[in-house]
């Protein structure tokens, strides 16, 4: 080990929707949290990993946090509520042209017994004028003492090495956790699943992407060299939800595929066939057996 070399965890959390997968991929330099203007689009803790000669930091991307509706809302605040507990370092990540909400003060009340080190990302600042940005670090800073508070943009990368740098500074002194090459430990299926679950929230509607969940059956090397073969089930709520997954004619399924086969094959650097089904089981975001066959556990 380099004398003097750093590892460690970092959580990214905050409500829903300000851009938390974002700035993970943005981190790392590789899509690994899927990406949507649909907020609670993450629903597990994926790490992704950042490796350097100085340091190797390890990203928790939590769900967003909010008050459970349902079981599956249930196993997501437990899931980001653990990652506070088995990090180094805790980045909250706030959107700058929102106030303090609802949302805020219930994740400003699960920080009250945190000791971990707690730094205020105040995102998509390009979007708004910089007095707004001034007010709400103003804002939050009446409620709470953070150890940093950094303006960024994880779309633009805006003050991105800033934020790394205040992260690593954090980190204890210790070997590399992982593989130099390793940028997820994350399998290929769930990846593979989160991408697909992606494109359903870019081209559904309202309440049906939120209901879907995606499981992959199958991931195989075809007889013909360099093409995979993937069979993956599409589960929704309702049959009127499937009547929209599919389309008319099956348009909608089909464009689903094309779009998630090119961001697999990006992925997987091969070519890739890949077969999707449409399956209904009611209310299994409040099912237990049902969650747990999903990952979600």
């Amino acid at each position: 080990m380099n004398e003097g070399y750093k590892s460690g965890f970092a959580a990214i959390i905050g409500r829903p929707n300000v851009g938390k997968s974002t700035l993970l991929n943005a981190m790392v330099g590789e899509k690994i949290s899927i990406i949507s203007s649909k907020p609670q689009t993450t629903r597990n803790s994926i790490r992704a990993i950042y490796t350097t000669e100085h340091f190797q930091l390890a990203f928790l991307d939590t769900p967003g946090i909010h008050r459970p509706r349902n079981k599956l809302g249930e196993y997501m605040l437990a899931s980001a509520k653990a990652a506070l507990k088995e990090v180094d370092v805790i980045v909250y990540v706030v959107e700058a042209g929102a106030g303090i909400g609802k949302g805020d003060n219930f994740i400003l009340d699960l920080l009250e017994g945190v000791s971990t080190p707690v730094i205020l990302a105040v995102n998509k600042t390009d979007l708004v004028d910089q007095s707004r940005v001034d007010a709400l670090v103003e804002a939050f800073r009446a409620e709470r003492e953070f150890s940093d508070i950094i303006p960024i943009s994880a779309a633009r990368g805006d003050n991105l090495n800033i934020l790394r740098g205040a992260i690593v500074e954090k980190l204890p002194e210790g070997p590399k956790l992982f593989p130099d090459d390793m940028v997820t430990d994350q399998p290929e299926r769930f990846v593979v699943s989160e991408i697909i679950r992606e494109k359903a929230l870019e081209l559904l509607d309202q309440e049906v992407p939120h209901g879907i969940a995606v499981e992959v059956e199958l991931m195989e090397e075809a007889e013909k060299p360099g093409l995979l073969n993937i069979r993956a089930n599409i589960y929704c709520e309702r049959e009127s939800h499937k009547r929209i997954i599919i389309g008319k004619g099956g348009s909608m399924l089909k464009k689903l595929g094309t779009l998630a086969r090119g961001d697999i094959e990006g992925l997987l650097g091969c070519r890739v066939f890949l077969e999707l089904w449409v399956k209904v089981k009611k209310d299994w975001r409040n099912t237990a057996g049902s969650l747990s066959a999903f990952g979600y556990q």
